[in-house]
């Protein structure tokens, strides 16, 4: 299994030294959705990203925001895409610019003129729970929010979805208005578990956005549904996303480091490559690298 092909569909490097990541300065506290993240609050460059998926056949990966601060999102881009041409590492990239922003066209030209950038991301996780939510208010209801989603065909952007369940009824209904932007969920859309039918929210949701067919799903962040998470836990949820939204439309990715605050990568890829062990050759070559390289249009030779 470690053979096959992986383009890595959700990867983050950073270096602490060169750019401002807020999240990732000190004082370090546990409140928040996913605790402490000082284990994680060090460089990590691209010869970090390779140690940590040594034992794995990785031929191209996808960057995406690493929560730079935003006046930093286009000097990020800029480093990102000098490591590319000297590494080869990473193959394409998910940029910031907060769709609410005044500038928010220009942001997207700016950010759009580099051919490594397809994607865009503006985390708008909201949760009625201050421990749950990653800011104040949700942004995907604001009128100034979605036109700024609704610029990104202009500039030839798909976008990067991190909500919770709780949200996607409601986004179904900009993303439908809007068939040339495709959409890819991150991290299996975030099921909060321990909200009294958060399973129920997240089957409706995910449901929701399934319908539409430029929306797919990455399989990662397995610790972002519960930190304790096991193969035992996760299979279930993987499998039925899969069903969902069809081979075609999910992808694997490993969120390194993030997902190293609730275990090892190589075990989060071990449980992958079990999960679908039983599907056909060709599916499991799509999973881990083909729907990874279409989606974001790489235009690797796989």
């Amino acid at each position: 299994m470690a053979d096959l092909p992986f383009v890595d569909a959700h990867i983050h490097l950073w270096d602490l030294h060169h750019i401002r990541y807020d999240w990732l300065s000190p004082p370090f506290s546990d409140y928040g959705p996913n605790g402490s993240v000082e284990s994680i609050a060090h460089d990590y460059g691209i010869a970090h990203y390779r140690a940590d998926l040594a034992r794995w056949n990785v031929v191209g990966a996808v960057h995406v925001d690493a929560g730079a601060a935003a006046d930093s999102a286009l000097r990020e881009t800029q480093w990102l895409d000098g490591l590319g041409q000297i590494e080869g590492l990473p193959t394409g990239l998910v940029a910031f610019a907060a769709l609410n922003d005044p500038d928010v066209d220009a942001l997207l030209a700016a950010q759009a003129a580099h051919p490594r950038v397809k994607g865009i991301r503006h985390i708008v996780n909201w949760h009625p729970d201050p421990k749950r939510t990653y800011g104040p208010v949700d942004l995907t209801v604001d009128p100034i929010w979605q036109a700024g989603y609704a610029l990104l065909a202009k500039h030839g952007l798909s976008f990067d979805l991190q909500c919770y369940p709780g949200q996607m009824p409601g986004l179904a209904a900009l993303i439908e208005r809007h068939p040339d932007i495709p959409v890819i969920i991150n991290h299996m859309g975030m099921p909060v578990l321990t909200d009294a039918d958060g399973l129920d929210d997240w089957r409706r949701g995910m449901k929701a956005l399934a319908a539409l067919p430029h929306v797919a799903v990455k399989l990662s962040g397995m610790g972002f549904i519960r930190r304790d998470w096991s193969l035992d836990h996760v299979g279930g949820l993987v499998r039925e996303t899969i069903d969902l939204f069809g081979i075609d439309r999910c992808a694997f990715a490993s969120d390194t480091p993030t997902d190293k605050l609730f275990g090892p990568i190589d075990r989060y890829m071990e449980a992958y490559h079990a999960i679908v062990a039983d599907f056909p050759e060709a599916d499991r070559r799509a999973l881990f690298a083909g729907n990874a390289n279409r989606l974001y249009r790489l235009g690797l030779d796989l």
